[in-house]
C-alpha cells in the first residue's frame, strides 16, 4: 500500500468525524443568493443577479503521460474549485447541508469558469469543505479577482486585506461588473502554494454593446442583434463569431506529490515540468470532452479537467481567443500558424489608455508573450484561410513536454471546417 493511499484512508476517517460541521443544527454553508431569490425578495437594484456558489476543497487529476486506463496509475493532487450552484434555487437550503458531500474530492482543473455580462450583479459563495485527502491542514481560502477592481477591501480576497475563510465557513462575495474583458481569480491565501496546487481559473465580462438592437455605428459597421463584441468598441473592431477561453498553468509534480506525502512543500525547487493550457497536456487539449479521474480516496470518477483547449471554426468566422496566465513560475509565448490581431490586454481595449477612443493599437502577430496574472484577447479571422487542421503552440520548444514524455505540453489544435456550400 503506497503511502499517500495510507493517508487516504486515515483521511476518510476523519472525514467521517468532521461530518457534523456539515449537519442542520449548524451554520456552515450558508449562502446569500438563491434563497433570498427563492423567497421572491429584490436584490436587483436594477441589475441581473447572478448567483453562484463554489467549495475549495481538494481533489485529483491526470497528466496528459498517465494511463487514465491503467486504475493502478496513481493521478495528480490537487487543491481546487468545484461549482455546487443549485440549478433549482428553491432547493439551496437542502443543497447547503449537502455541499461537503457535492465538492468533496471534486476540484477541478482549471477552477470552474466565471461568465458575466457587464453591468451583472454577482454574488458568489465560497465555502471551505477541508480536504479529504489532508485532514491535519485548516488552510484558509479566499477568491481574488486579479486586477479587477473592487468598491471594498473586503470582497478583494487578498488576506491582508480582507480575511480567509475557515473550515466549515461560507462568505458571500459581491461584485458589480462594469468593466468588460478577460480577468482571472485565485486563492490568494498563501497564493504561491495554493495557486501552483490548482486553486485558478479564468472569468471574463461580456459587453453591453453585445445587447444593442441592429444599428449603424458612427465609422459605418453595421451593427446585428446578437452580435458578440470583446469591448464596447464603437467600431466593430472586436467583433466575433467563436469565443475560447486558454488559460496557461504548469504544474510540478514534486510540489504536489509531497503535498499528498505529507511533506514540505518544495518552494525552492519549483519547477513546472507539466506546461497545461486548461489544465491538459497535448494531445488532450484536443479533445473536446471532459476529463474524468477516478480519485484513489474514494475509488468515484470525478471531472477533473473540464475545459477542452480545442479550437474550432467555420471559415470566414472570427475567433475570439481569450488567452491568460496564472503560471506561478514562467513566462510563455503562444504561437500560431494564423496570424492573430491583438485586440485586448490587462482586460482593457488595446487602444491608448486602454479606451475606445484611444489610438488604436491593435495589430497582427503570429504570437503573444503572457506571464502569470496577465492576460491577452486575440482575435483570429478565417476568412482567407484554407479549411484544414493548424496548431496554438508554445514557441518555447523545451515546454512541449508532458513530464519527461516529448511531444505533448503546451499546445493544442486550431481546426477550420468549409464554409456551408464550399466545394
Amino acid at each position: 500500500m503506497t503511502r499517500s493511499f495510507t493517508l487516504g484512508l486515515l483521511a476518510a476517517t476523519a472525514l467521517a468525524g468532521l461530518a457534523g460541521f456539515t449537519g442542520p443544527a449548524h451554520a456552515a454553508f450558508r449562502a446569500q443568493c438563491e434563497p433570498l431569490k427563492a423567497q421572491g425578495i429584490d436584490i436587483s437594484d436594477g441589475h441581473n443577479v447572478v448567483c453562484k456558489h463554489l467549495t475549495a476543497g481538494d481533489g485529483f487529476i491526470t497528466m496528459a503521460d498517465q494511463d487514465r486506463s491503467n486504475p493502478a496509475a496513481e493521478p495528480t493532487y490537487i487543491f481546487g474549485f468545484s461549482d455546487v450552484t443549485p440549478t433549482d434555487p428553491t432547493d439551496f437550503e437542502n443543497s447547503a447541508q449537502t455541499v461537503q458531500a457535492k465538492g468533496r474530492l471534486a476540484a477541478s482543473f482549471p477552477a470552474p469558469a466565471i461568465v458575466v455580462d457587464e453591468g451583472d450583479d454577482l454574488y458568489l459563495t465560497l465555502s471551505n469543505i477541508g480536504f479529504a485527502g489532508r485532514p491535519d491542514l485548516f488552510d484558509p481560502h479566499t477568491v481574488h479577482y486579479h486586477g479587477f477592481p473592487n468598491a471594498s477591501n473586503v470582497f478583494d480576497g487578498e488576506p491582508e486585506a480582507s480575511f480567509g475563510i475557515n473550515v466549515a465557513q461560507s462568505l458571500t462575495y459581491f461584485y458589480r461588473f462594469l468593466e468588460p474583458g478577460t480577468y482571472m481569480y485565485h486563492c490568494h491565501q498563501e497564493a504561491a502554494e495554493h495557486m501552483q496546487m490548482g486553486m485558478l481559473g479564468i472569468t471574463y465580462v461580456r459587453p453591453k454593446q453585445n445587447k444593442l438592437a441592429d444599428q449603424s455605428f458612427p465609422n459605418g459597421f453595421q451593427h446585428k442583434t446578437g452580435n458578440t463584441y470583446v469591448y464596447n468598441d464603437g467600431d466593430g473592431e472586436t467583433v466575433y463569431d467563436v469565443e475560447v477561453p486558454l488559460q496557461i498553468a504548469g504544474f510540478d509534480p514534486s510540489f504536489h506529490k509531497a503535498s499528498v506525502d505529507v511533506q514540505p512543500p518544495p518552494f525552492a525547487f519549483m519547477e513546472d515540468a507539466y506546461p497545461l493550457l486548461n489544465g491538459r497536456g497535448y494531445p488532450e487539449t484536443a479533445n473536446p470532452a471532459p476529463l474524468s479521474t477516478t480519485g484513489p480516496l474514494d475509488g468515484a470518477e470525478h471531472v477533473s479537467q473540464p475545459m477542452s483547449a480545442l479550437v474550432q471554426a467555420t471559415q470566414g468566422q472570427k475567433v475570439l481567443l481569450r488567452i491568460s496566465s496564472l503560471d506561478v513560475q514562467r513566462f510563455y509565448t503562444l504561437g500560431s500558424q494564423i496570424p492573430m490581431k491583438i485586440v485586448g490586454k490587462g482586460a482593457r481595449i488595446f487602444r491608448g489608455g486602454g479606451k475606445a477612443e484611444g489610438v488604436k493599437l491593435a495589430h497582427l502577430t503570429n504570437s503573444v508573450t503572457v506571464g502569470g496574472g496577465e492576460s491577452v484577447d486575440v482575435i483570429i479571422d478565417t476568412q482567407d484561410v484554407p479549411p484544414g487542421r493548424y496548431f496554438l503552440y508554445t514557441t518555447n520548444l523545451n515546454y512541449l513536454s508532458n513530464g519527461d514524455q516529448d511531444f505533448g505540453g503546451l499546445m493544442t489544435e486550431f481546426v477550420i471546417a468549409p464554409a456551408s456550400g464550399a466545394v
